[in-house]
């Protein structure tokens, strides 16, 4: 990432994006909450891209440089956390599960940033509290080192319905598929399946957020049918595409 923007101080805010909105890349030397009200929030780092609907928020540790994009229509709602203040304990970026508690936590906690009162102080140990008990649930991309990985990946990516096996887009790619294995376990720590169904994820959430039917969706997302495609939506968030769309 080039031109980075140093903001020392992380914000505290709820603001609004359009489909495509980007907010480059920059740093903080604060940590950083990133959730969505409603759409899809896209937080890359030099490691990759992680990704959250409204069950998910990204925690994005101080000085990591990130930039954002919007998918549909975004509620963005951003904590800044002092850089003594870690209630994750995590140094590098995570994804953690948002309940219905710890959603109206940050709603209410950015609705008004410049409020100092003791009612608002007590909010946010609250809100410290239920982000140090959330279980953290990776959504993430990561970017391939390997020029050969990164080639087969850029494959996928390109059309998430195509269905080749490993050894077809290895073959495409000029390479083989006992590398290509190794490579996916040595970089990413998982199978290529695992991996497919991470970025067939990324795509649908994508799509979803702007408006596309289910249907449509897992047809375009390379799932068999629209029921396998709600189950294995519904297996990783805890909700169905139906009720992300209504939500979006």
């Amino acid at each position: 990432m080039s031109n980075i923007r140093h903001t020392p101080t992380a914000p505290t805010r709820a603001q609004r994006l359009t489909a495509g909105d980007r907010i480059d890349a920059h740093r903080h030397d604060d940590h950083q909450i990133v959730y969505a009200g409603t759409g899809v929030v896209a937080v890359t780092t030099d490691a990759g891209t992680w990704f959250a609907p409204g069950t998910r928020a990204i925690w994005v540790p101080a000085g990591t440089v990130h930039a954002h994009r919007a998918h549909g229509l975004l509620d963005l709602h951003l904590v800044g956390l002092p850089v003594d203040d870690s209630p994750l304990g995590l140094d590098h970026p995570g994804v953690l599960a948002v309940g219905p508690l710890l959603r109206e936590l940050i709603r209410a906690y950015t609705r008004d940033p410049a409020d100092d009162s003791p009612e608002r102080r007590r909010l946010r140990a609250v809100l410290r509290d239920q982000l140090r008990v959330s279980p953290q649930q990776p959504l993430l991309l990561p970017a391939p080192a390997d020029p050969r990985l990164a080639a087969v990946c850029a494959l996928v990516h390109a059309d998430p319905a195509d269905t080749r096996t490993l050894a077809a887009l290895g073959a495409a790619a000029g390479v083989g598929e006992r590398t290509l294995s190794r490579l996916f376990r040595r970089e990413f720590g998982m199978t290529f399946p695992q991996w497919r169904t991470q970025s067939r994820l990324y795509h649908a959430l994508r799509m979803l957020a702007d408006g596309l039917p289910v249907t449509t969706v897992a047809h375009r997302c390379g799932w068999s049918s629209a029921s396998a495609f709600i189950d294995v939506f519904h297996r990783s968030f805890g909700y169905t595409p139906g009720t992300h769309n209504r939500r979006a």
